[in-house]
């Protein structure tokens, strides 16, 4: 709306009031259109927050470049790697291809084996050896099971016959095998239904995709009961990691579709060498309230590793003291990347290099136990965060009230005693990117599929994802792996009370796998 003379006040003390607003929300809406362009325009990474000093130069000519250029704040690595360092060569193995793949060789004998001089017989005196990395495609085939009948020749009683082998699809012309590639291609690998059945057409085999979409509701009927064991499993750990995610789903009433959340429940005691393996498991819920979460984590006490959303608050108040907080240090620093990039602010600059500081301890002791992790973090990371609260405290009495770096300074204070969980147990990580890795295959799958086309769908999706993504943070093949232990439930030689085996950490130990070379 647009101000006129007329109506501007005669009082000084009211004239300056109005244009502290107006300013506060000029740079507001400055903040929103920049924070609109990065997410239409610019890359999702925090790397931007790194700009070296002749670009600050060139940018910004009335700002002081004299400051340290800022490390890489990058939730995915510990240690990022200066702005100012080249770029790590390419890995290669050329001529050093992995042992553990079969060799198919191939001779190539010269045209003539004669003596171009005398005419005489060469005989071979050496060879050259080449190696190139090959690939056979996938071949669709029929597969025949043939059970022979055998009777007696003096009697007509003594017929036997082998029983038929249980299917995972009665009555169906599919194998485990090919339902457990759609599975992996769409779950592990992004592929969507509609992609599958055009490849499927290539080789000549026309399917419907709701003839694929039953195969994998099928898969994850027989796969509940182990979906719930994991899901339990990961539950009872002491140390939980969670996250939200939205999930369209189709409504056909309305035509059109409503947001849903997949939950991400996740453990990983790789860090400091605990007991507990990398495991993941996906809840699907109608929305992202304090019922939902509540109901999934009934009974569940330790600590809660989490973002500063209010239902996990609500939680631990509800709880009494049996679930204890420990938020994300990244979600703060993510804030102060975000001000940064959008108004350049020196201050948001200093907090970004003051957690890089904390990261980089974090990375010299990931591995140790917890004692010698808790003993660093208290002799070196704990007077960081401390000098880093005092900056905030008295920065904030500084800064007008609204503006978005206030916003981010009373996040990190606001959260300050869960931030800081991880300075008095040394179990405790500095945030909370173990579960947020986890949710990127939610991500991909999503993108490519764009929702799932009912609940019933999405169910299957959080079984489905939850056992294959698991498989993959185990360094397994989740084709060969989800095979096995699908035809060891449709057959019945792996019984309810032995789903402990087909876990992906124990399926891995029992076979004495290690991790594949990498080529």
């Amino acid at each position: 709306m647009a101000i006129h003379p007329e109506a501007l006040p005669a009082d000084a003390a009211a004239l300056t009031e109005m244009v502290l607003a107006l300013d506060a929300e000029n740079e507001k809406l400055r903040v929103a259109m920049q924070a609109l362009k990065e997410m239409i325009f610019g890359k999702r990474s925090e790397r931007l927050a790194a700009i070296v000093g002749e670009q600050l130069a060139l940018a910004l000519d009335d700002l002081a470049t004299g400051v340290t250029p800022a490390v890489p704040a990058n939730d995915d690595c510990a240690t990022p790697k200066p702005a100012w360092k080249p770029r790590r060569k390419a890995r290669r193995n050329i001529g050093a291809l992995p042992k553990h793949l079969p060799r198919c060789e191939q001779v190539l004998e010269p045209e003539v084996t004669a003596c171009p001089c005398c005419q005489g017989v060469l005989h071979r005196i050496g060879e050259d050896v080449s190696e190139v990395l090959d690939v056979i495609p996938a071949i669709l085939r029929v597969l025949r099971t043939i059970r022979p009948k055998y009777g007696c020749r003096g009697c007509t009683d003594g017929v036997v016959q082998a029983k038929a082998l249980p299917r995972l699809i009665e009555g169906g012309m599919v194998s485990t095998a090919l339902v457990t590639h759609v599975v992996v291609s769409k779950f592990a690998w992004y592929l969507p239904l509609y992609r599958q059945v055009q490849i499927l057409a290539g080789q000549g085999i026309h399917l419907d995709r709701a003839t694929l979409a039953g195969w994998v509701k099928r898969a994850a009927w027989w796969l509940r009961s182990l979906y719930e064991f994991q899901l339990g499993t990961i539950q009872a750990s002491p140390r939980l990691f969670c996250d939200e995610t939205p999930m369209p789903v189709l409504d056909p009433g309305r035509h059109r579709t409503r947001i849903c959340q997949f939950w991400a429940h996740a453990m990983d005691d790789r860090p400091w060498g605990g007991p507990s393996p990398p495991a993941v498991a996906y809840v699907f819920a109608d929305g992202r309230g304090t019922k939902e979460i509540a109901g999934q984590l009934t009974g569940f006490s330790g600590i809660l590793q989490v973002d500063g959303y209010a239902a996990y608050k609500a939680l631990a108040r509800d709880h009494g003291g049996a679930i204890q907080l420990a938020f994300c240090l990244a979600h703060a620093r993510r804030k102060f990347v975000e001000v940064y990039k959008t108004m350049q602010s020196p201050f948001a600059h200093e907090v970004i290099e003051r957690l890089q500081a904390v990261y980089a301890i974090e990375a010299e002791i990931r591995g140790s136990g917890a004692e010698q992790r808790l003993a660093a973090r208290c002799a070196r990371t704990a007077p960081l965060m401390e000098a880093l609260k005092a900056r905030l405290t008295a920065m904030r009495d500084q800064l007008f009230s609204q503006s978005k770096l206030t916003e981010a300074i009373n996040y990190t204070l606001n959260h300050w005693d869960g931030l800081t969980l991880f300075l008095r147990d040394g179990r405790v990580e500095v945030d909370s990117n173990s579960v947020e890795r986890s949710m990127r295959p939610i991500a991909m799958g999503r993108r490519n599929s764009l929702f799932s086309g009912s609940e019933g769908g999405a169910e299957s999706w959080a079984i489905l994802a939850s056992l294959v993504n698991t498989a993959k943070l185990h360094e397994l093949d989740p084709q060969t792996y989800l095979v096995d232990v699908l035809e060891r439930i449709v057959s019945g030689r792996t019984r309810s009370h032995q789903l402990h085996e087909l876990l992906a950490w124990n399926w891995k130990a029992a076979r004495g796998l290690s991790a594949p070379v990498a080529a």
